[in-house]
């Protein structure tokens, strides 16, 4: 509810019961139709020549088809999701992990609804409600836990969080203007965060002007190459040296994705990043740790908690399931006036649903050793088991389950059909088709990943989810 002075409007309208009695009958009536989505199904019949229409407008605005032919009718169930043409899909995926509660949650319809009676739809410099502040502050409080991190600035997107945390790193440490980050990761899409990011289509025709030194993640193939993981380590360090022994004072900062998403869900041990942030710690280097996508899904609810890093942070993104995004960073690292602002920060309902969501993630019952995360984890590594034993020419012959299941929590992926690009990306549109939304990630090898919306989902989902992903599987492998 908004926070206002007892007398003012605003909190007679917060306050009221006649619309207060209206949300609860909305949000009742909403859950009863949402209700009666119990299971992925086909398309109704003779919706296909209108659906298609609404594909290809879609595609006109956008100058080429879509990736996925998924439009949402606006309804869904949890971990279900009702598309335009009626026909409804396990959403492993959550539009990238944005939908960490799934579909229809009454919760956030109501917080939602809440949000519309406000004057205000966007919040920015001049003109804000404290939905705003309200929602950093929730999140600081959090983030205080077991961390430094002490101030924050919220914005519209993960992409712009970033460029909200790589101006605090530059004017801290001006004029160095290098930046140190991880082979093939990923930042966002905003000009300076396209050059940072390790894809070469993302940045195509971009004029290059970040200067960017990667270093080698946490993978099987450095470590093999290494000769094992100490040595890995210690390459690691020499390399990273060397880099700050050739451009002097020049990096502002190390991105640390802890658990790389685009990447390929790569995770790595909290001895490998500690021996790097020593190093970045001794050389006045920015430590900037990129949550974006993983914030939520670890075993604890920031990924530097899993990790036991949190001391070393300096700045701090979040977003995805957060609804609304923020950069955080300790008091050492506060920025001068003039240098973070903007007419949007974000709209009402992007900051009411944020805090609720905070809330539930923080009083609900997804982390430690025998959360829901680890479960659900620990279920999807079994399914993939029985998939591969079933069908073993789908997976190539492994040693361990490890070599074709991996990630952490609810950040989850498996490796079919040797990680062959084509045939990853085949077989996630053919699951599609057969009622379970997946994606890929990775650059060689690929694979399917997931991002499922693990507090809604009970166990008895996984079967029903592998039973498509069998059926779309076959329909690759022939």
């Amino acid at each position: 509810m908004p926070e206002t002075m007892s007398q003012a409007v605003g909190s007679q309208i917060a306050h009221d019961d006649a619309i207060k009695a209206a949300i609860d009958t909305i949000v009742a009536q909403v859950n009863q139709h949402n209700s009666t989505i119990t299971d992925a199904r086909p398309a109704q019949e003779g919706t296909s020549t209108d659906y298609q229409s609404l594909l290809d407008r879609a595609g006109a605005v956008k100058g080429r088809p879509l990736l996925y032919p998924m439009i949402g009718s606006g309804a869904g169930n949890g971990p279900l999701v009702e598309l335009a043409d009626g026909s409804v899909k396990w959403d492993m995926i959550t539009g990238i992990g944005v939908h960490f509660f799934g579909h229809g949650h009454p919760d956030l319809i109501r917080t939602s609804l809440e949000a519309g009676t406000q004057d205000a739809v966007k919040h920015g410099n001049l003109q804000s409600n404290f939905e705003a502040y309200r929602f950093c502050e929730v999140l600081l409080d959090l983030a205080k836990r077991n961390s430094r991190l002490t101030q924050g600035f919220v914005t519209t997107s993960g992409a712009v969080a970033n460029e909200s945390a790589i101006k605090v790193c530059y004017q801290k440490h001006a004029p160095a203007s290098r930046v140190i980050a991880f082979s093939h990761c990923f930042m966002g899409r905003t000009v300076t965060m396209a050059q940072i990011g390790d894809s070469a289509g993302g940045r195509m025709g971009i004029p290059l002007t970040t200067q960017v030194d990667y270093m080698p993640f946490w993978t099987e193939e450095n470590i093999a190459k290494a000769g094992g993981e100490a040595q890995f380590i210690e390459r690691a360090c020499e390399q990273l040296q060397e880099y700050i022994n050739r451009y002097p004072k020049q990096h502002a900062c190390f991105i640390f994705e802890l658990v790389q998403g685009e990447g390929g869900f790569n995770v790595a041990p909290r001895e490998y990043f500690v021996a790097l942030m020593d190093i970045c710690k001794a050389n006045n280097i920015a430590v900037w740790d990129d949550e974006i996508q993983s914030f939520g899904r670890t075993g604890e609810m920031f990924a530097y908690e899993t990790l036991d890093l949190g001391e070393y942070v300096d700045v701090f993104c979040v977003g995805k399931m957060t609804q609304a995004c923020a950069t955080l960073w300790t008091n050492e690292y506060a920025p001068k006036p003039g240098l973070l602002s903007g007419t949007f920060t974000g709209a009402t309902q992007d900051f009411t649903a944020g805090i609720r969501i905070l809330e539930m993630l923080r009083d609900g019952d997804l982390y430690g050793e025998s959360g829901k995360l680890a479960k659900h984890h620990q279920i999807f590594r079994e399914q993939v088991a029985a998939l591969a034993a079933k069908h073993p020419n789908w997976f190539p012959p492994v040693k361990h389950l490890d070599d074709v299941c991996g990630g952490i929590g609810g950040m989850m992926r498996m490796t079919p059909f040797g990680g062959d690009q084509k045939k990853i990306a085949a077989a996630c549109k053919a699951c599609f088709d057969e009622g379970v939304i997946l994606f890929w990630c990775g650059h060689g090898p690929h694979h399917v990943r997931m991002l499922p919306p693990v507090p809604v989902m009970e166990e008895s989902h996984w079967l029903k989810v592998f039973e498509c992903i069998e059926r779309g599987f076959a329909k690759v492998a022939g």
